[in-house]
């Protein structure tokens, strides 16, 4: 009788033992969604940049796809220069462009405002207060948009851009009947998920999607960049980069 009793013991204590040590390895459980006073998902705070839309596009696509430009759209990404790059010489990002650096989200209940430490210190408006799109919107860097909700999905539209910035550092163009389409996520607390539908009839042979994500990033603030106060890059910046696709044989 003892001797079944230690050996009952000692398998209690291994499984014990086997389920302490697996409850240590786990990883830790992701913090909930945060959510604003009226319900919907809180996208407010500090972000990581994704690289994927900074240095060329093609690396945004599903795998296998390619990005369906016009040949006059390929042939004029395979000629720019990266030093002729608009963000390289401290011009905004435009949309769906990101810098390599933070960025936060500030939202409201009527509006949202992307804040970028990149270039030239400047930020991004999105109503979600139910507007519309004006009929005639001035050609601008970051365009008009507007939001609405699906569920825990949020979805901005963007028309209204000007042709100056490019997609990535590769050179991709675009025209001023861009038309663009993201859905944010917010899957756990730390995790920022969207996929941008890039409409531009005028670059383009049909629409394309993005897929990108960003981390939170809670020890970042962001610092004043003033990009043009004291750009030396350009100046080192030589023919194209090795990054993107056009560079490689």
């Amino acid at each position: 009788m003892r001797t079944r009793f230690t050996l009952l013991t000692l398998v209690a204590l291994a499984v014990a033992g086997l389920a302490s040590a697996q409850s240590r390895s786990a990883a830790p459980k992701a913090a909930p969604t945060p959510r604003a006073a009226d319900g919907h998902v809180d996208f407010s705070g500090m972000w990581s940049p994704d690289r994927n839309f900074i240095y060329d596009i093609h690396d945004t696509l599903e795998k296998g796809a390619d990005l369906p430009l016009q040949p006059w759209a390929e042939k004029l990404a395979r000629e720019r220069m990266s030093k002729d790059d608009p963000e390289a010489n401290c011009l905004p990002t435009g949309v769906p462009r990101q810098a390599p650096y933070p960025w936060r989200v500030v939202q409201t209940a009527t509006h949202m405002f992307f804040l970028f430490e990149g270039n030239i210190h400047s930020y991004r408006q999105i109503f979600l207060d139910g507007r519309k799109h004006p009929d005639d919107p001035d050609p601008t860097w970051y365009g008009h948009s507007v939001a609405r909700w699906d569920r825990d999905t949020l979805i901005v539209d963007s028309v209204g851009f000007n042709d100056k910035f490019w997609f990535d550092f590769a050179g991709h163009p675009h025209t001023e009947k861009l038309h663009v389409i993201e859905r944010y996520r917010r899957p756990d607390f730390d995790h920022l998920e969207y996929e941008t539908t890039i409409d531009d009839p005028g670059a383009y042979t049909k629409p394309f999607v993005m897929h990108g994500h960003s981390a939170y990033q809670p020890k970042d603030e962001l610092m004043e960049y003033i990009c043009n106060e004291n750009n030396k890059d350009v100046s080192h910046i030589v023919g194209k980069d090795p990054r993107n696709k056009y560079s490689k044989p």
